[in-house]
């Protein structure tokens, strides 16, 4: 049971590195630094949503180191793990209040977590609060990519969740 789960969590980690490098590689949507779609947070959420926090946290966190090895710097790492782990705790949170038909929102508000993790995370680095200021920007990406990654992790979980659960249960059964 513990090699498959195993097997299974490694599956879906690669599955959200590979989309968090081709976005890597991809051209800005839109001129604003820091402006991504964050598609890699479908799998974290349709993780978190069919399999459970720890199961997610492991697929976010893997995700987090190894895109940072492949594609930044230790700086990049710092952003991406201090966005990553407030939108985790903000998704975490929410599922408790959401039902499966509300994953949108809670991609939204994981989303607004992300930036304000990263906005915390500059005003560390760069020493100055005047970063801020970017965090309305940030918000309004956030709520529009937030609620478009929860739209497609929503119909990935009901069209792809009853197949995880299934395996899920063979798995415990043996």
């Amino acid at each position: 049971m513990k090699t498959k789960k195993t097997a299974l969590l490694a599956v879906l980690t690669a599955i959200a590195l590979t989309i968090f490098v081709i976005e890597a590689q991809l051209p800005p949507l839109v001129p604003i630094p820091g402006v991504k779609p964050g598609l890699a947070n479908v799998i974290t959420l349709f993780t978190l949503v069919t399999l459970g926090r720890k199961e997610a946290f492991t697929v976010a966190s893997l995700r987090v180191i190894l895109g940072s090895i492949f594609t930044g710097s230790v700086t990049s790492f710092l952003y991406s793990a201090s966005g990553a782990l407030v939108c985790f705790a903000v998704m975490s949170a929410a599922l408790l209040f959401c039902g499966d038909n509300m994953i949108w929102f809670v991609s939204a508000l994981g989303a607004i977590g992300h930036n304000i993790g990263q906005i915390i995370m500059a005003a560390v680095l760069t020493q100055t609060v005047q970063v801020i200021w970017y965090l309305p920007v940030l918000m309004i990406s956030a709520v529009i990519t937030g609620v478009f990654t929860g739209l497609v992790t929503q119909k990935l979980v009901r069209h792809g969740g009853g197949i995880i659960q299934k395996m899920i249960r063979r798995f415990n059964s043996r």
